[in-house]
């Protein structure tokens, strides 16, 4: 929470009362991604009065602004940045409403603006005009175009507005952030009227607002936090103390406690994502068993073809295994004998979808038992080459464990099939190239642009029907046609499609295919 909006919040007042009336005497750069900016009062050239440092600290994986005490600019290897301010004085030292930004405002109404959005942390210079004349990190460039007035959101916090909203506390407070958001879906979680809810977001808006400052562990990772979570180490009631001690905290981790973090991060992440798949299954399972079964329908129309007219499309039959009567849709233009069929083949398929999903199951709850195992060992582990170890000889070393499918790409699992979606042009690439063997079967919506699909082959086994449809379903429903009454959806063997040399993410040439008809169909 080191860049949340309500630390920033009550970090800017205190860099106000350091650096108000204060000149701006120099900003240099000796490493990659850090910055270090200067500000005295006005003294002698030859000697800094009352000098106050800023680090900034802006790596893509890292960002944090620190306070050193004192800071030796190297003879070499360092370079000046952001000339334009120097001599200049502060006014004042201010946060942008509901934004993750503070702004150092200067005489002459020149700015510099801490933008700390997480991985695109950045510290851009604005001129009298508000137009952008610098930025530190030029990988950013969209930040050359962002505008004093677009960093100040004015939203509606009222509880008429959370009514409005339907109780979505995330459109009101967008700057809340991972931590505090899982804080509170717990403390939410059992409460149902509007009321409370909104006393308890009140509540924890005030402890968020209330000047204390948790450097805390979490995962083996330290954090700083508004709020008690987590293995606390210091409590603080000054921002900039608080927050240079997370700082040292942090950089200060050793490779063991870097690398134990990292994997325990991944390891609990497959653990959640499997009790939510178990969760998930059992309730489809409940529902397939208590639903009525498809073959007591086909008996149910069998019993009384007598009774059903021609072209069909809904009837109300007897069900004499309820004892009571039963609506059926029906295919007008079969008979009613087919129509039976029609269900016979869904029982069918029925059986074997339960089959696979207490399959699925019980291969489940066995893996979540081996991950609570990993996670048991690699905790007690001290040594970072016994780490390392334990993780090759298990398969779970960093490139394995971050490339896991599931985390890849959208999973869909029907009729003992797995189909795998594309999330985006650069990931539907990934899936076609890398994770598509050539006799799995790739699906597109047609002429469109949309997600790449794949069903995975079974070795010696065809591509049942009813999968293609569904796959073909999934295609449609990701594609720019999902709204369509009806969409095109091309499939092939992978084999048959390349992707020439130049082409843009996402885009591949296909040799063959065939085309079915589907609506489309989500997850």
């Amino acid at each position: 929470m080191h860049q949340n909006y309500y630390f920033l919040k009550q970090l800017a007042p205190k860099l106000h009362d350091e650096l108000s009336g204060k000149q701006f005497i120099e900003a240099f750069s000796q490493e990659k991604d850090e910055l270090i900016l200067v500000f005295a009062d006005q003294g002698n050239e030859e000697e800094l009065v009352n000098p106050y440092f800023i680090k900034a600290t802006l790596r893509s994986n890292f960002s944090c602004l620190s306070f050193p005490d004192k800071f030796d600019r190297a003879r070499r290897n360092s370079v000046n940045l952001f000339n334009d301010f120097n001599a200049k004085q502060v006014e004042y030292v201010s946060v942008f409403q509901n934004e993750r930004a503070i702004q150092i405002s200067f005489s002459g109404e020149q700015k510099l603006v801490f933008k700390l959005f997480g991985n695109r942390a950045n510290l851009i210079a604005f001129d009298s005009h508000g137009e952008v004349t610098q930025i530190f990190n030029n990988k950013l460039p969209a930040d050359k175009s962002i505008t004093i007035s677009s960093l100040n959101r004015s939203i509606d916090q009222s509880y008429e507005a959370y009514i409005q909203n339907e109780l979505r506390h995330e459109a009101l407070f967008p700057t809340f952030g991972k931590l505090v958001n899982q804080h509170l879906a717990v403390l939410l979680k059992v409460k149902e009227y509007a009321e409370e809810r909104w006393g308890i977001i009140q509540e924890l808006l005030n402890e968020l607002n209330a000047g204390k400052f948790y450097v805390t562990k979490i995962e083996l990772i330290p954090v700083l936090s508004l709020f008690e979570t987590g293995e606390i180490i210091e409590t603080y009631t000054d921002p900039v103390k608080a927050l240079d001690a997370f700082y040292l905290a942090y950089i200060r981790l050793s490779g063991i406690e870097k690398e134990k973090a990292e994997i325990l991060r991944i390891l609990k992440k497959r653990v959640q994502q499997t009790e939510n798949y178990l969760e998930n299954t059992f309730k489809k399972l409940v529902e397939l068993e208590e639903a009525v079964k498809n073959d007591e329908v086909g008996n149910i129309i069998m019993a009384n073809l007598h009774q059903i007219p021609e072209r069909t499309e809904r009837i109300e039959l007897f069900d004499f295994y309820r004892d009571q009567p039963i609506v059926i849709k029906l295919k007008k233009d079969q008979t009613p004998q087919k129509n039976a069929e029609g269900f016979y083949r869904k029982a069918k398929n029925e059986k074997i979808e339960l089959g696979r999903l207490n399959d699925s199951l019980e291969a489940r709850e066995a893996e979540k038992a081996q991950l609570h195992e990993h996670v048991k060992k690699i905790d007690a582990i001290d040594s970072l080459r016994e780490l390392r170890a334990y993780l090759k000889t298990n398969g779970l070393d960093h490139s394995k464990a971050i490339v896991a499918v599931d985390d890849l790409f959208k999973k869909v699992s029907f009729l003992g099939y797995t189909i795998l979606i594309g999330r985006n042009a650069k990931n539907n690439d990934l899936l076609t190239k890398q994770y598509a063997n050539k006799e799995d079967l790739w699906l597109h919506a047609k002429d469109v642009t949309g997600s790449h699909v794949v069903i995975k082959n079974q070795s010696g086994k065809k591509f049942p029907a009813p999968v293609i449809e569904r796959a073909a379903e999934l295609a449609a429903f990701y594609s720019k046609r999902k709204n369509d009454s009806l969409c095109p959806v091309i499939y092939t063997p992978k084999k048959f499609v390349r992707k020439p040399k130049g082409l843009p993410d996402g885009a591949v040439v296909v040799d063959k295919e065939d085309v079915v008809m589907v609506v489309a169909k989500g997850e």
